[in-house]
């Protein structure tokens, strides 16, 4: 129990809405009690009274009463359920929120260790469910706690006796029914929620792995199982209906022998008159109303187990410490930026080699860096450690004489520009994607930007305004590249870090692209990683990366005289590039 106080605490937030949803769903059930038994007294004492009660009995009263009672439960049900699905959706807006905000420091390195579809299954899935708390476990129990105490106390005006007699049942079936049902439901829950989590991540690794499990022959074996994971799933959902099904029979029984017993006592009459006579028929009947109030407790406790193993998830989730932890302040933003990369070392966690060992570059402000080598020799590694998606192992990195760890994020993230292999769309319209780089920018200058980078086209039609869609499915994988380019343009910052900004680009754009960046960059540091040699003659300087340590580097010219791995890959590819002879 003690892992749900962290989210109850986020409740206090919506403390007012929560209450009022409590207060209407009371006036609510009260209504509805009060409705069916002021009509089943009316009903009895018109029958009672017969033709003299034309006369004698007052008609007029009751049926005002039954008629208020009626407005009540339609309008307290209808302003019951508005209020409580709006104090559940703003505290799932509010639970979401505060997740990510937990997550969001933890990138790249706190939440490398959960798999994507889990990482997305513990920020959606189990959020979702934690909303179970307020409407299946706390407004039925304070709901139902609440109208037992007012019935008992209004029935004891007319007989204390059979008042105590319904309100101890009712009571004892509150403090009983719902611990021994969230006994039962508990592991039932706790395997649903990891059930449940284990299929959505079968099911994403089957749809995104349809063309390795074809190509090996594993596509019917891993279909297997998958159906196996889905089946024990609907099992337990079956299980846990069934529990639900035993709670509401259990509570349909004690409502029947409630009534059986209240008969029974009353025959000898209610309070003080020998004769039952019809008050008989509001006590059974309210003693019937009063277990609607009882039904959902029956099953609340049940989905208890499926609770507090969702935030048992998001807990461990949310409690990751962040691998990187910036200052609160440091230095000031500038418009230029020199860096200066000192031994610096660095292994991915439980990776037995270093990626980067001793790494030495001194690159000055408004220098055009390109670094070149094969995959895996800690090209994009180094960028991320400019970035401080990871801190280095030993070394240090400073940005203009400082050391980079002293920056406070939003500084380091206004010097910075951006374009990683995988550019991610949001989906939304092409404007909002592009405001990303720069909120305040306007219409003709993001037209502008986009027939830059050879994205005109996408002007047509809606223009700006078009809908991108999630990860931007509309467009290829050229267009999203460029449209990460377009953000680069956007973004003025003095230090710019490109990883293959061209690739999968054709050789025309990939000109244009380079000659653009080369001309929004003069006076800014570029870094540019690239396995292509195109426009390398253009760069100031060119570093030759492998085995994680810049083993040359000098200018086009230079490395070309000096006949080392640069001179070689030039050759190589020439050569490949030189048309056979017959």
């Amino acid at each position: 129990m003690r892992v749900l106080l962290p989210f109850l605490a986020l409740y206090r937030r919506h403390t007012f809405l929560i209450l009022l949803g409590i207060i209407l769903a009371i006036v609510t059930l009260l209504a509805s009690i009060g409705l069916l038994a002021l009509s089943g007294w009316f009903l009895a004492a018109s029958s009672v009274a017969g033709l003299a009660g034309l006369v004698t009995f007052n008609y007029m009263l009751p049926a005002a009463g039954v008629r208020g009672a009626a407005i009540f439960r339609t309008a307290g049900r209808y302003a019951e359920r508005v209020v409580s699905h709006d104090a559940t959706f703003r505290v799932l807006s509010h639970l979401r929120v505060f997740t990510f905000q937990k997550i969001l420091p933890l990138s790249p390195g706190g939440i490398a260790r959960f798999r994507q579809a889990e990482l997305l299954n513990r920020l959606v899935a189990d959020v979702d469910t934690l909303d179970h708390l307020y409407l299946r476990v706390i407004s039925p129990m304070v709901s139902a706690a609440v109208v037992i105490m007012v019935v008992t106390f209004g029935l004891s005006w007319l007989d204390g006796p059979l008042a105590l007699t319904l309100g101890s049942i009712l009571l004892l079936l509150l403090l009983v029914i719902p611990p021994v049902f969230y006994r039962a439901g508990k592991p039932i829950g706790k395997e649903l929620t990891l059930l449940r989590s284990q299929y959505r991540t079968e099911l994403t690794s089957w749809l995104q792995g349809q063309a390795e499990l074809v190509v090996f022959g594993a596509l019917e074996n891993f279909r297997q199982k998958l159906n196996a994971t889905e089946q024990h799933w609907q099992r337990r959902q079956w299980q846990q209906a069934s529990l639900g099904g035993i709670a509401l029979a259990l509570m349909i029984l004690a409502s029947g022998l409630t009534v059986t017993l209240l008969l029974w006592l009353a025959a000898a009459g209610i309070g003080g008159d020998s004769q039952p006579g019809a008050l008989i028929a509001l006590f059974a009947f309210a003693a019937l109303a009063s277990f609607e109030a009882m039904m959902p407790v029956a099953g609340a406790f049940q989905h208890l187990g499926q609770v507090i193993a969702s935030a048992t998830r998001v807990k461990q989730l949310i409690e990751q410490q962040p691998e990187v932890a910036f200052p609160a302040t440091g230095p000031v933003a500038q418009q230029s930026a020199s860096l200066q990369i000192s031994d610096v070392t660095f292994t991915y966690p439980e990776q037995p080699l270093p990626v980067l060992q001793n790494v030495l570059l001194d690159i000055a402000a408004g220098e055009h860096i390109a670094l070149l080598g094969r995959t895996g020799c800690g090209k994009s590694t180094l960028l991320q450690l400019l970035t401080r998606a990871w801190d280095p192992d030993s070394g240090e990195i400073r940005l203009n004489g400082q050391p980079l760890s002293d920056y406070d994020e939003s500084t380091l993230r206004a010097m910075t520009t951006v374009v990683s292999q995988r550019v991610h769309i949001f989906s939304s319209t092409l404007r909002e994607n592009l405001r990303i780089a720069s909120p305040k920018v306007s219409d003709e200058t993001l037209n502008s930007v986009l027939q830059q980078v050879g994205l005109s086209k996408l002007l047509e039609n809606e223009g700006l305004n078009a809908w991108l869609g999630e990860g931007g499915r509309q467009l290829s994988g050229g267009e999203q590249r460029r449209l990460g380019i377009a953000r680069a343009l956007l973004h003025s910052a003095p230090l710019l870090l490109l990883d293959e900004p061209t690739e999968g680009l054709d050789a025309e754009t990939e000109q244009q692209i380079l000659a653009l960046l080369r001309q929004h960059c003069r006076g800014r540091t570029l870094i540019l990683i690239t396995h292509r040699l195109y426009g390398l003659e253009h760069f100031d300087r060119i570093c030759v990366m492998d085995g994680g340590n810049v083993v040359e580097q000098g200018s086009h010219n230079e490395l070309l005289r000096q006949q080392g791995r640069y001179a070689r890959f030039r050759q190589r590819i020439h050569h490949t590039k030189a048309p056979s002879r017959s």
